[in-house]
């Protein structure tokens, strides 16, 4: 036994997947078009980045061989001929939502077997009724928003008008998710906190899977920026994840990034937070350097999703990925023998698809085995396929989904 180190690069999908047409997704593929777009130098951005996707590390891995087991094809400027120097495959999701919950969940060993509630993309979009109890219960003026929308365009629409009146920004989008945006200082973190918690109760019978603090600060539209003080409140897991499992049998778990909001705390012992995927990949590291054996590490990367992924920035994830990768020896030199690290991702976000919403994706699963010998995963039918083979690696007994594949 030794430890076990989960990072989840959030939204970074590989196509193919087999039932991407029932959530209008047929043919997406966020690694498949970033790399395509970069390639034709439709991602130059003078200052950011230019030329072909440059990953070298990941796709050392096997990034490149797994990108064409899920969708067919190679992505673009990534070398596949030579053999991939860690273990690499991909994994199909089986939960009913491209979320970040169920992605999550199922990465740790619990598919999603049932729907979400969602709001509908209507003006307004929240039940009247709901509405009504959060302004009684929060002693609100009133909300700002009431529809589904980006998060930075509506805090830069709404803002001025949200420190003027106090009225906070209320929003969602095609996640089960109902999202409050207020400014820090004149608002108050922790009365945004404490509303959320308000809203959190109010819509469990409505099955949201999370309601998401959205704090942010700055006087003019300019200005306005989210803080790293984002706190999502989720539902707790139907049943335990590996992180419940690895505590029962005695275990530590470290978790960087939003990973505690999104499993509600359950199964968490240590938390450590940072603002963007520099400081996460920073404290990434130091959760490697403080586990000890038995122990898991899991981590998630935000910004692909939310700064790139969301808003279709192509040229800014190519440049997220490119970063991640130039920094990924600085991970690998941690790994000690008998390790295992897997490097993956909840659900797709492809930067050229329509809309701003998830896309249905496989997802790439590159890593080292503890023996440190390179092998192929193949396509795995399910992402709890990955909390199993941790959960067997760590010692633990064999949970209900998935199968270990190492």
């Amino acid at each position: 036994m030794s430890r076990a180190i989960l990072c989840v690069l959030d939204s970074f999908g590989i196509g193919g997947a087999p039932d991407a047409e029932q959530f209008g997704d047929a043919g997406s593929n966020t690694l498949g078009h970033i790399a395509a777009r970069c390639a034709a130098g439709e991602a130059d951005r003078p200052g950011l980045r230019s030329g072909p996707l440059q990953v070298p590390n990941m796709n050392r891995l096997g990034l490149g061989r797994a990108a064409v087991l899920a969708s067919g094809t190679a992505p673009a400027g990534l070398d596949v001929s030579a053999e991939p120097q860690g273990i690499w495959g991909c994994a199909s999701e089986t939960s009913r939502g491209k979320d970040t919950p169920s992605g999550h969940w199922e990465i740790a060993g619990v598919p999603v077997a049932f729907d979400w509630g969602y709001f509908p993309e209507t003006v307004p979009t929240f039940p009247a009724d709901l509405i009504a109890a959060i302004i009684e219960r929060g002693q609100l003026p009133g909300i700002l928003g009431d529809r589904h929308a980006s998060g930075t365009q509506i805090i830069e629409e709404l803002g001025k008008e949200h420190i003027r009146s106090g009225k906070p920004i209320c929003y969602t989008s095609a996640d089960s998710v109902f999202q409050i945006a207020a400014h820090e200082t004149h608002f108050g973190l922790e009365r945004l906190y404490a509303l959320c918690e308000i809203v959190r109760e109010l819509v469990d019978p409505l099955n949201i899977g999370r309601v998401i603090a959205r704090p942010f600060t700055g006087e003019s539209p300019a200005e306005f920026t989210r803080t790293a003080n984002r706190r999502d409140y989720s539902v707790l897991p139907p049943e335990p994840t590996l992180l419940d499992r690895v505590v029962a049998a005695g275990g530590k778990t470290l978790t960087v990034g939003k990973i505690s909001d999104i499993f509600a705390h359950s199964g968490v012992t240590s938390v450590l937070k940072g603002a963007g995927n520099d400081a996460l990949f920073d404290k990434t590291l130091e959760a490697i350097r403080l586990a000890g054996d038995g122990d898991l590490v899991f981590s998630n990367f935000i910004d692909f999703d939310s700064l790139y992924g969301h808003r279709r920035d192509v040229a800014g994830y190519a440049a997220a990925l490119e970063a991640f990768d130039r920094r990924l020896p600085e991970m690998l030199a941690l790994v000690r023998p008998g390790d295992m690290l897997l490097l993956t991702a909840d659900h797709g976000c492809d930067p050229t698809w329509r809309g701003t919403d998830h896309t249905r994706e496989r997802v790439a699963v590159i890593g080292v085995a503890p023996d440190g010998k390179p092998h192929s995963i193949g396509i795995r039918p399910t992402f709890a396929d990955m909390g199993e083979t941790l959960a067997a690696h760590l010692g633990l007994a064999a949970g209900r989904h998935g199968t270990p594949f190492a």
